[in-house]
């Protein structure tokens, strides 16, 4: 059992300049300076896991540093992707276009034209990035030897968020054929000695982008049907070697159509999972640690509250987020929090929401917070 408040963050990382320029070239042609990429994303995802674990955090990530983004990285190991997809702003940004044009302009969103469907059947296709990660981050860890190691992999209901299907019939046919096409990657993440750390923002920020026309209670029924997949896709994966991952989305807008998390909690606990991540730091989210007061965890379920904010330059104050994770602590137990952050820090490669330095400023000051919250906890 822990003595103290253990911490951790969401995943992603800011990425080197010069990895962003090589990782781009590689995007648009897979034999450009290949040798180069690889020593340079070897060495870049070392110095990131040494540099979490010099800072104290107890379960560190890879950063991401390979991928274009947490979620569309799937189109490149899954077939069944192409086309162009012309989906719609989130629900709450449609509310102010100036504003939204604005957030595009200064890289604080991505505009969703662009992006690619489902055109075909999905299945996997190639393991070769995979492998790669998976070697970078087993070499990154035997050199630091963090308390803990986990790898991201995006949900079946994010994939269905952002690649919209136009092949299958139906939104469940098409969720269940990327739970199994997605499987043999959260196995081989576990099979490599990581915790898996499934990314499913889909589970929230759902409800204001791809289901903004139907109702909370008909929305209900679409988490049931992603946390279903979860599991599922999860079926030979211990409880104890999962993290889940929600949240509301990751850019600083308005959110006044954030559906609450009272509504969703119950569908939530139902993911068989050890570790649940989700916003506590946000103005929007910051008040919800109220909502464990009237609803019970599963056993063994640790949540992992964010108590840094990842789209505000702001840099907490320890004794805030020593605060906020006291909350927690006096509505679930001492034992049963982790202190996290609300998002990741480059969720897509080149659009940071906080500036790089700034970031790793606001992860000290999470587990400079989190000492003094151990300190008062355990006494």
């Amino acid at each position: 059992m822990a003595d103290r408040i253990e911490t951790t963050h969401v995943g992603s990382l800011p990425r080197p300049e010069p990895l962003i320029e090589l990782l781009e070239q590689r995007a648009k042609d897979r034999t450009v300076n290949a040798e180069a990429v690889a020593t340079r994303l070897a060495a870049d995802v070392a110095d990131i896991v040494r540099r979490q674990v010099e800072i104290g955090l107890d379960a560190v990530s890879d950063g991401e540093l390979g991928k274009v983004s947490y979620s569309s990285y799937v189109t490149e190991r899954l077939s069944g992707f192409g086309g162009e997809s012309r989906g719609r702003a989130a629900w709450d940004l449609r509310d102010y276009p100036d504003y939204t044009q604005k957030l595009i302009e200064i890289g604080g969103t991505l505009p969703k034209a662009g992006s690619v469907c489902c055109i075909g059947p999905v299945a996997p296709v190639s393991t070769t990035d995979l492998e790669e990660d998976l070697r970078n981050f087993t070499a990154a860890v035997a050199a630091a030897r963090p308390h803990a190691a986990f790898m991201n992999a995006a949900s079946p209901g994010v994939i269905s968020v952002f690649q919209r299907n136009e092949y299958y019939p139906s939104e469940d046919a098409y969720v269940e054929a990327v739970s199994e096409a997605m499987r043999p990657e959260y196995e081989a993440i576990v099979n490599a000695g990581f915790l898996l750390q499934i990314d499913a923002p889909d589970l929230a920020m759902g409800r204001h982008m791809s289901f903004s026309r139907i109702s909370d209670d008909e929305f209900l029924d679409v988490i049931d049907m992603n946390v279903a997949a979860i599991n599922s896709a999860t079926r030979n994966i211990a409880p104890e070697k999962l993290r889940v991952h929600l949240c509301w989305g990751n850019y600083e807008g308005p959110h006044h159509h954030d559906i609450p998390l009272a509504k969703i909690v119950d569908r939530i606990l139902k993911l068989k999972c050890r570790w649940l991540l989700l916003e506590g730091a946000n103005p929007r989210h910051e008040h919800e640690w109220a909502v464990f007061k009237d609803h019970k965890l599963p056993d063994d379920l640790i949540l992992v509250p964010g108590v840094i904010d990842s789209t505000s330059n702001y840099i907490e104050h320890p004794e805030l987020v020593a605060q906020r994770i006291e909350r927690y602590a006096g509505v679930v137990g001492k034992e049963r929090v982790m202190a996290g952050a609300d998002c990741g820090f480059s969720t897509f490669r080149g659009y940071p929401n906080v500036w790089p330095t700034i970031a790793w400023k606001k992860l000290e000051s999470l587990v400079e917070g989190a000492r003094i919250a151990s300190e008062r906890l355990w006494g």
